[in-house]
């Protein structure tokens, strides 16, 4: 008699993620719905990200360790492997709520015409601290379908999928690097269902250590080349190179601090209002990279009322939307113009 397949595969990458991936297993180990396997790929970890992992006595978890390539190709390696028909995308430093996986199990039983099922996150700081809730930009199918290529529809550590949905399309595009779940999106065509939960299901650590940094921190370079591998749905190994290139070089303590700090800074201004707070992390931002112009105009504003701060942000927001829309519209006109002719 074989092995029986579980329900759900939660896939877990993990690279020197030895400080946190305690608390994230345990969040994964302590769910209410139980009949799971987690998946943890172990990327060329080089800390005690294993032995932490080997600590557990659950049949539950399942290890495969590759050398170091990167969380894309981990993933991948992952998705090869899983035994569940389900797959609940979830990171080594973040932490489950526990119900999340009874949620979106439930969710996606009851609506079988859906195949891609993400939801809302709580952030929190390096030490476990909430920062602010982070509700996607768009929840119904018809919302994500008429998403700016530039938006990205998902929090990827909250996804839950048909496998097969994903493996059809070939996983994960290794060239990617660090959008390699935005781009993957932008593959899946009008016809797949897609949603997102407006409740938080996991938190999510904002980091330090990550090799993901807050998008303002990367190159002219890294964005050109992001948002047209994005727009035309294409990556060629060369674009991989070179962005693989860039991430290295800034993939130093100060850039990862001042990156960090920065994202704290903006936050604790515009998504949860805390003045005090806000200037704190600007300061530390401000001391490791003076250079980021941005961040001494944003100091400013944490002086503001919480009212004038709100109508300055909203009235941001509204000319960027108006931009965005107006990119579409300029795309689409282009595009009924090279049909016709």
């Amino acid at each position: 008699m074989g092995v029986r397949e579980p329900k759900i595969t939660v896939l877990m990458p993990a690279y020197n993620a030895g400080k946190y991936i305690y608390e994230a297993i345990r969040s994964v180990l302590d769910q209410t719905f139980t009949d799971f396997e987690l998946l943890v790929v172990n990327d060329g970890s080089t800390d005690d990200t294993l032995s932490v992992i080997n600590a557990f006595n659950d049949a539950r978890i399942i290890i495969l360790n590759q050398e170091n390539k990167g969380i894309a190709a981990a993933l991948n390696h992952g998705l090869k492997h899983a035994r569940a028909p389900y797959i609940a995308r979830f990171d080594a430093d973040d932490i489950c709520y526990p119900d999340r996986l009874e949620v979106q199990y439930n969710f996606i039983l009851a609506h079988p015409d859906y195949e891609i099922i993400g939801s809302a996150a709580d952030y929190v700081d390096v030490a476990g601290n909430y920062v602010f809730t982070n509700r996607p930009v768009a929840f119904s199918d018809d919302e994500i379908n008429r998403l700016h290529y530039k938006i990205c529809p998902f929090i990827h550590s909250t996804v839950f999928y048909r496998k097969k949905t994903i493996t059809d399309f070939d996983g994960y595009n290794e060239h990617a690097y660090t959008y390699e779940d935005h781009f993957l999106w932008a593959q899946i065509p009008d016809n797949v269902k897609v949603c997102n939960l407006d409740r938080s299901l996991i938190k999510v650590r904002l980091n330090p250590e990550s090799i993901t940094i807050d998008e303002k921190w990367r190159t002219y370079t890294f964005r050109k080349i992001k948002y047209r591998t994005l727009k035309n749905r294409s990556i060629s190994e060369h674009d991989g190179r070179r962005l693989l290139e860039i991430g290295r070089k800034q993939h130093s303590s100060g850039i990862k601090e001042g990156a960090y700090y920065a994202l704290l800074g903006k936050k604790y201004l515009w998504n949860n209002y805390q003045p005090a707070k806000a200037r704190e992390n600007l300061l530390k931002t401000l001391s490791i990279s003076p250079f980021h112009i941005k961040n001494y105009f944003l100091l400013l504003l944490s002086f503001l009322p919480e009212k004038g701060l709100v109508g300055f942000y909203n009235a941001f927001k509204m000319k960027y939307e108006q931009n965005q829309a107006a990119l579409s519209d300029a795309e689409v006109k282009r595009k009924e113009f090279n049909y016709g002719n």
